[in-house]
Protein backbone atom coordinates (compact mmCIF):
# COMPACT_ATOMS: atom_id res chain seq x y z
CA UNK A 1 0.00 0.00 0.00
CA UNK A 2 1.13 3.55 -0.77
CA UNK A 3 1.82 5.34 2.95
CA UNK A 4 3.81 7.76 1.44
CA UNK A 5 0.76 8.92 -0.83
CA UNK A 6 -1.65 9.18 2.08
CA UNK A 7 1.23 10.95 4.07
CA UNK A 8 1.53 13.94 1.70
CA UNK A 9 -2.18 14.07 1.68
CA UNK A 10 -1.95 14.83 5.48
CA UNK A 11 0.48 16.85 4.88
CA UNK A 12 -1.63 19.21 2.66
CA UNK A 13 -4.35 18.85 5.17
CA UNK A 14 -1.94 20.07 7.53
CA UNK A 15 -1.02 23.20 5.44
CA UNK A 16 -4.45 24.27 4.98
CA UNK A 17 -5.16 24.26 8.51
CA UNK A 18 -2.04 26.54 9.05
CA UNK A 19 -0.13 23.90 11.70
CA UNK A 20 3.36 23.08 12.03
CA UNK A 21 2.91 19.33 13.29
CA UNK A 22 0.01 16.96 13.62
CA UNK A 23 0.16 14.55 16.37
CA UNK A 24 -1.60 11.04 15.00
CA UNK A 25 -2.69 9.27 18.56
CA UNK A 26 -5.36 6.95 16.83
CA UNK A 27 -3.24 3.51 16.33
CA UNK A 28 -5.80 2.71 13.08
CA UNK A 29 -4.62 5.83 11.95
CA UNK A 30 -0.82 5.32 12.66
CA UNK A 31 -1.64 2.33 10.86
CA UNK A 32 -3.38 3.56 7.76
CA UNK A 33 -0.44 6.10 7.18
CA UNK A 34 2.37 4.01 8.10
CA UNK A 35 1.92 0.26 7.81
CA UNK A 36 2.36 0.04 11.53
CA UNK A 37 0.11 -2.44 13.31
CA UNK A 38 1.18 -2.41 16.70
CA UNK A 39 0.00 -0.02 19.83
CA UNK A 40 1.46 2.29 22.23
CA UNK A 41 2.90 4.77 19.30
CA UNK A 42 2.08 7.89 17.88
CA UNK A 43 3.09 9.95 14.62
CA UNK A 44 4.32 13.12 14.25
CA UNK A 45 3.99 15.14 10.86
CA UNK A 46 6.11 17.71 11.55
CA UNK A 47 7.96 20.78 9.03
CA UNK A 48 10.98 18.23 8.51
CA UNK A 49 9.31 14.81 8.08
CA UNK A 50 7.61 12.25 9.99
CA UNK A 51 8.47 10.03 13.28
CA UNK A 52 7.07 7.29 15.04
CA UNK A 53 7.64 8.03 18.69
CA UNK A 54 7.48 3.88 20.24
CA UNK A 55 9.39 2.07 22.97
CA UNK A 56 12.30 -1.01 22.26
CA UNK A 57 8.95 -3.52 22.31
CA UNK A 58 8.37 -2.53 18.84
CA UNK A 59 11.85 -1.49 17.58
CA UNK A 60 11.89 -4.85 15.17
CA UNK A 61 8.24 -4.51 13.80
CA UNK A 62 8.90 -0.62 13.17
CA UNK A 63 11.97 -1.70 11.16
CA UNK A 64 10.02 -4.19 9.11
CA UNK A 65 6.58 -2.94 8.57
CA UNK A 66 7.52 0.79 7.77
CA UNK A 67 11.33 0.85 7.52
CA UNK A 68 10.98 4.37 5.80
CA UNK A 69 9.82 5.99 8.71
CA UNK A 70 12.44 7.89 11.31
CA UNK A 71 11.95 6.26 14.77
CA UNK A 72 12.59 7.75 18.69
CA UNK A 73 12.14 4.65 20.53
CA UNK A 74 12.06 5.78 24.30
CA UNK A 75 14.02 3.86 26.95
CA UNK A 76 12.10 2.25 29.69
CA UNK A 77 10.89 3.80 32.06
CA UNK A 78 10.94 7.12 30.19
CA UNK A 79 7.02 8.34 30.01
CA UNK A 80 5.22 8.26 26.82
CA UNK A 81 4.45 12.15 26.97
CA UNK A 82 8.11 13.01 28.10
CA UNK A 83 9.39 11.34 24.63
CA UNK A 84 7.07 13.15 22.45
CA UNK A 85 7.99 16.67 24.58
CA UNK A 86 11.23 15.65 23.82
CA UNK A 87 10.35 14.90 19.79
CA UNK A 88 8.30 18.16 20.43
CA UNK A 89 11.52 20.48 20.96
CA UNK A 90 14.03 18.66 18.58
CA UNK A 91 11.14 19.73 15.64
CA UNK A 92 10.56 22.86 16.95
CA UNK A 93 7.00 22.58 16.53
CA UNK A 94 5.42 25.34 17.68
CA UNK A 95 1.58 24.94 16.73
CA UNK A 96 0.62 20.91 17.05
CA UNK A 97 -2.75 19.66 16.47
CA UNK A 98 -3.80 16.59 18.07
CA UNK A 99 -6.44 14.18 17.27
CA UNK A 100 -9.22 15.08 19.91
CA UNK A 101 -11.52 11.83 19.36
CA UNK A 102 -8.07 9.73 20.24
CA UNK A 103 -6.51 11.83 23.09
CA UNK A 104 -7.71 11.13 26.60
CA UNK A 105 -8.17 14.71 28.30
CA UNK A 106 -6.05 13.11 30.70
CA UNK A 107 -3.29 12.12 28.13
CA UNK A 108 -3.54 15.96 26.97
CA UNK A 109 -3.01 17.72 30.11
CA UNK A 110 0.34 14.85 30.72
CA UNK A 111 1.43 16.75 27.54
CA UNK A 112 1.04 20.08 27.87
CA UNK A 113 2.75 19.82 31.13
CA UNK A 114 5.72 18.67 29.36
CA UNK A 115 5.88 20.46 26.31
CA UNK A 116 5.28 23.66 28.13
CA UNK A 117 6.15 25.86 24.92
CA UNK A 118 4.27 24.27 22.85
CA UNK A 119 0.46 25.35 21.88
CA UNK A 120 -1.86 22.26 21.29
CA UNK A 121 -5.07 22.62 19.03
CA UNK A 122 -7.77 19.88 18.90
CA UNK A 123 -8.20 18.74 15.13
CA UNK A 124 -10.98 16.43 14.42
CA UNK A 125 -11.48 14.04 11.22
CA UNK A 126 -8.20 14.89 9.40
CA UNK A 127 -7.27 11.22 8.26
CA UNK A 128 -11.01 9.30 8.64
CA UNK A 129 -12.08 11.87 5.93
CA UNK A 130 -8.76 10.43 4.19
CA UNK A 131 -9.31 7.03 5.18
CA UNK A 132 -13.34 7.16 4.03
CA UNK A 133 -12.54 6.55 0.48
CA UNK A 134 -10.75 3.38 -0.24
CA UNK A 135 -7.73 3.01 -2.72
CA UNK A 136 -7.38 0.29 -5.04
CA UNK A 137 -5.27 -2.08 -2.49
CA UNK A 138 -7.80 -1.34 0.41
CA UNK A 139 -10.91 -1.98 -2.12
CA UNK A 140 -8.66 -5.54 -2.47
CA UNK A 141 -7.94 -6.14 0.64
CA UNK A 142 -11.88 -5.77 1.31
CA UNK A 143 -12.76 -7.92 -1.57
CA UNK A 144 -10.42 -10.73 0.63
CA UNK A 145 -12.12 -10.26 3.59
CA UNK A 146 -15.67 -10.92 2.09
CA UNK A 147 -14.16 -13.72 0.38
CA UNK A 148 -13.31 -15.03 3.45
CA UNK A 149 -16.57 -14.42 5.14
CA UNK A 150 -18.37 -15.78 2.20
CA UNK A 151 -16.61 -19.01 1.97
CA UNK A 152 -17.23 -19.67 5.62
CA UNK A 153 -20.80 -19.35 5.52
CA UNK A 154 -20.62 -21.44 2.56
CA UNK A 155 -19.21 -24.14 5.11
CA UNK A 156 -21.44 -23.46 8.27
CA UNK A 157 -24.67 -23.49 6.45
CA UNK A 158 -23.76 -27.02 4.71
CA UNK A 159 -23.82 -28.64 8.18
CA UNK A 160 -26.51 -26.71 9.65
CA UNK A 161 -28.69 -29.47 11.83
CA UNK A 162 -31.55 -29.08 13.69
CA UNK A 163 -29.92 -29.78 17.02
CA UNK A 164 -27.39 -27.08 17.18
CA UNK A 165 -27.28 -24.00 18.82
CA UNK A 166 -27.15 -20.39 18.13
CA UNK A 167 -23.50 -19.94 19.81
CA UNK A 168 -22.25 -23.55 18.04
CA UNK A 169 -23.48 -22.03 15.11
CA UNK A 170 -21.42 -18.59 15.54
CA UNK A 171 -18.56 -20.35 16.70
CA UNK A 172 -18.41 -22.55 13.60
CA UNK A 173 -18.29 -19.87 11.54
CA UNK A 174 -15.67 -17.67 13.55
CA UNK A 175 -13.39 -21.59 13.57
CA UNK A 176 -14.02 -21.31 9.46
CA UNK A 177 -13.09 -17.79 9.00
CA UNK A 178 -9.94 -18.08 10.61
CA UNK A 179 -9.49 -21.14 8.38
CA UNK A 180 -9.58 -19.47 5.35
CA UNK A 181 -7.41 -16.34 6.74
CA UNK A 182 -8.81 -14.19 8.82
CA UNK A 183 -6.51 -12.96 11.78
CA UNK A 184 -10.05 -12.71 13.53
CA UNK A 185 -13.52 -12.39 13.27
CA UNK A 186 -14.62 -8.39 12.42
CA UNK A 187 -16.80 -8.46 15.56
CA UNK A 188 -18.64 -10.81 17.58
CA UNK A 189 -20.86 -12.56 15.79
CA UNK A 190 -24.65 -12.77 15.40
CA UNK A 191 -27.08 -15.57 15.48
CA UNK A 192 -30.82 -15.49 16.61
CA UNK A 193 -33.13 -18.04 16.00
CA UNK A 194 -37.14 -17.22 16.40
CA UNK A 195 -38.12 -14.44 18.45
CA UNK A 196 -34.15 -13.65 19.15
CA UNK A 197 -33.53 -12.98 15.68
CA UNK A 198 -35.28 -9.56 16.73
CA UNK A 199 -32.40 -8.21 18.52
CA UNK A 200 -30.64 -6.69 16.60
CA UNK A 201 -27.47 -7.41 18.34
CA UNK A 202 -28.78 -11.52 19.93
CA UNK A 203 -25.89 -12.46 21.70
CA UNK A 204 -25.94 -16.44 20.68
CA UNK A 205 -26.93 -18.53 23.24
CA UNK A 206 -28.35 -22.29 23.85
CA UNK A 207 -31.11 -21.82 21.62
CA UNK A 208 -31.29 -24.65 18.86
CA UNK A 209 -32.07 -24.14 15.57
CA UNK A 210 -35.15 -26.32 15.73
CA UNK A 211 -36.56 -23.52 17.63
CA UNK A 212 -37.93 -22.12 14.94
CA UNK A 213 -37.61 -22.07 11.18
CA UNK A 214 -36.11 -18.44 11.02
CA UNK A 215 -32.16 -17.82 11.68
CA UNK A 216 -30.48 -14.22 11.19
CA UNK A 217 -26.81 -14.53 11.47
CA UNK A 218 -24.01 -11.23 10.93
CA UNK A 219 -20.72 -12.18 10.55
CA UNK A 220 -17.93 -10.66 9.26
CA UNK A 221 -13.88 -11.42 8.54
CA UNK A 222 -10.96 -9.21 9.60
CA UNK A 223 -7.71 -10.28 7.20
CA UNK A 224 -5.22 -8.31 7.50
CA UNK A 225 -6.35 -4.75 8.72
CA UNK A 226 -9.81 -4.76 6.66
CA UNK A 227 -12.99 -6.21 7.99
CA UNK A 228 -16.21 -7.25 6.09
CA UNK A 229 -20.00 -7.20 7.13
CA UNK A 230 -22.55 -9.38 5.99
CA UNK A 231 -26.49 -10.59 7.25
CA UNK A 232 -28.35 -13.15 5.89
CA UNK A 233 -31.40 -15.25 7.26
CA UNK A 234 -31.45 -18.69 6.86
CA UNK A 235 -35.15 -20.68 6.38
CA UNK A 236 -34.35 -24.09 8.44
CA UNK A 237 -38.27 -24.86 8.47
CA UNK A 238 -41.40 -23.33 7.79
CA UNK A 239 -41.45 -19.28 8.38
CA UNK A 240 -45.02 -17.65 9.10
CA UNK A 241 -46.43 -15.76 6.05
CA UNK A 242 -45.80 -12.14 8.41
CA UNK A 243 -42.73 -12.97 8.01
CA UNK A 244 -42.53 -14.03 4.55
CA UNK A 245 -43.98 -10.90 4.07
CA UNK A 246 -41.44 -8.63 6.32
CA UNK A 247 -38.65 -10.93 4.48
CA UNK A 248 -39.54 -9.60 0.72
CA UNK A 249 -40.15 -5.62 2.41
CA UNK A 250 -36.82 -5.62 3.57
CA UNK A 251 -35.15 -7.18 0.53
CA UNK A 252 -37.19 -4.66 -1.51
CA UNK A 253 -35.72 -1.45 0.48
CA UNK A 254 -32.57 -3.04 0.79
CA UNK A 255 -31.81 -3.25 -3.31
CA UNK A 256 -33.60 -0.14 -4.46
CA UNK A 257 -31.11 1.45 -1.70
CA UNK A 258 -28.22 0.19 -3.45
CA UNK A 259 -29.29 1.06 -7.15
CA UNK A 260 -29.71 5.17 -5.65
CA UNK A 261 -25.96 4.50 -4.59
CA UNK A 262 -23.77 6.81 -6.85
CA UNK A 263 -21.32 9.41 -6.36
CA UNK A 264 -22.93 12.66 -6.02
CA UNK A 265 -25.75 11.61 -3.75
CA UNK A 266 -26.27 12.09 -0.30
CA UNK A 267 -26.04 9.57 2.35
CA UNK A 268 -29.14 10.35 4.01
CA UNK A 269 -31.16 10.08 0.52
CA UNK A 270 -30.13 6.71 0.27
CA UNK A 271 -31.02 5.84 3.71
CA UNK A 272 -34.18 7.64 2.87
CA UNK A 273 -35.28 4.98 0.24
CA UNK A 274 -34.80 2.30 1.78
CA UNK A 275 -36.59 3.85 5.34
CA UNK A 276 -39.82 5.12 2.73
CA UNK A 277 -40.23 1.46 1.26
CA UNK A 278 -40.15 -0.15 4.96
CA UNK A 279 -42.60 3.05 6.31
CA UNK A 280 -45.16 2.65 3.36
CA UNK A 281 -45.24 -1.55 4.53
CA UNK A 282 -46.36 -0.22 8.04
CA UNK A 283 -43.09 -1.38 9.56
CA UNK A 284 -41.64 2.20 9.64
CA UNK A 285 -40.93 2.22 13.80
CA UNK A 286 -39.44 -1.35 13.60
CA UNK A 287 -36.27 0.17 11.54
CA UNK A 288 -34.83 1.56 14.09
CA UNK A 289 -31.49 2.22 13.02
CA UNK A 290 -29.29 3.52 10.10
CA UNK A 291 -29.21 2.20 6.89
CA UNK A 292 -25.26 1.28 7.14
CA UNK A 293 -21.70 2.68 7.56
CA UNK A 294 -18.56 2.58 5.90
CA UNK A 295 -16.62 -0.02 6.75
CA UNK A 296 -12.71 -0.92 6.56
CA UNK A 297 -9.99 -0.66 9.60
CA UNK A 298 -13.10 -0.44 11.12
CA UNK A 299 -16.43 -2.59 10.68
CA UNK A 300 -17.89 1.14 11.48
CA UNK A 301 -16.59 4.02 10.02
CA UNK A 302 -17.46 7.20 8.05
CA UNK A 303 -19.78 7.77 6.24
CA UNK A 304 -22.96 6.90 7.89
CA UNK A 305 -25.85 6.29 5.78
CA UNK A 306 -28.36 7.43 8.02
CA UNK A 307 -30.93 10.25 8.56
CA UNK A 308 -29.40 13.45 9.26
CA UNK A 309 -26.11 12.60 7.59
CA UNK A 310 -24.74 15.57 5.91
CA UNK A 311 -21.95 13.36 3.93
CA UNK A 312 -21.87 12.71 0.34
CA UNK A 313 -21.07 9.62 -1.31
CA UNK A 314 -17.59 9.66 -3.30
CA UNK A 315 -16.05 6.86 -5.85
CA UNK A 316 -14.20 4.42 -3.93
CA UNK A 317 -16.26 4.59 -0.16
CA UNK A 318 -17.20 1.09 0.69
CA UNK A 319 -20.43 1.43 2.83
CA UNK A 320 -22.63 -1.71 4.47
CA UNK A 321 -26.63 -1.60 3.10
CA UNK A 322 -28.31 -2.97 6.15
CA UNK A 323 -32.08 -2.65 5.85
CA UNK A 324 -34.16 -4.30 8.87
CA UNK A 325 -37.40 -4.85 10.65
CA UNK A 326 -37.71 -6.12 14.03
CA UNK A 327 -41.31 -7.30 15.72
CA UNK A 328 -40.62 -8.33 19.00
CA UNK A 329 -42.01 -11.86 20.24
CA UNK A 330 -42.26 -12.75 16.39
CA UNK A 331 -38.72 -12.26 14.67
CA UNK A 332 -36.51 -10.44 12.99
CA UNK A 333 -34.97 -9.59 9.33
CA UNK A 334 -31.78 -7.71 8.34
CA UNK A 335 -30.51 -8.05 5.05
CA UNK A 336 -26.58 -6.79 4.45
CA UNK A 337 -24.79 -6.25 1.62
CA UNK A 338 -21.02 -4.64 1.38
CA UNK A 339 -21.07 -2.03 -1.47
CA UNK A 340 -18.44 -0.34 -3.45
CA UNK A 341 -18.99 3.35 -4.51
CA UNK A 342 -17.87 3.88 -8.56
CA UNK A 343 -17.57 6.23 -10.36
CA UNK A 344 -20.74 5.59 -12.18
CA UNK A 345 -23.07 3.92 -9.70
CA UNK A 346 -21.89 0.98 -6.99
CA UNK A 347 -20.81 -2.77 -7.36
CA UNK A 348 -22.31 -5.04 -4.63
CA UNK A 349 -19.18 -7.00 -2.86
CA UNK A 350 -20.99 -9.71 -1.47
CA UNK A 351 -22.82 -12.60 -3.28
CA UNK A 352 -24.41 -14.29 -0.98
CA UNK A 353 -28.05 -15.63 -2.41
CA UNK A 354 -30.79 -13.66 -0.98
CA UNK A 355 -33.65 -13.80 -2.90
CA UNK A 356 -36.80 -15.90 -1.26
CA UNK A 357 -36.35 -18.84 -2.55
CA UNK A 358 -32.30 -18.92 -1.65
CA UNK A 359 -32.50 -18.97 2.02
CA UNK A 360 -34.63 -22.25 2.41
CA UNK A 361 -31.95 -25.15 3.75
CA UNK A 362 -32.47 -27.90 1.31
CA UNK A 363 -34.52 -30.69 2.82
Amino acid sequence: MDFAKRRERVRRALQRAGLDALLVSSPLNVTYLTGFTGDDSYLLFHRGGEVVVSDPRFTVQLGEECPEIDLHIRKPGVPLTSALARVLRWAKAGNVGFESDAMTVGGLERLKSAAERTTFRAISGIVERLRAIKDADEVAAIRTAVDCAQRAFGVVRAAMQPDKSEKRVADELDYQMRLFGARQSAFDTIVGVGPRSALPHCRPGVQPLSASGLVLIDWGACVGCYHSDLTRVVATGKIAAKLEHVYRVVLDAQLRAIAAIRPGVSCCDVDAVARAIIERAGFGSRFGHGLGHGIGLQVHESPRLAAGSEAVLRAGMVVTVEPGIYLPGVGGVRIEDDVLVTRSGSEVLTSVPKQWEDIHMAG
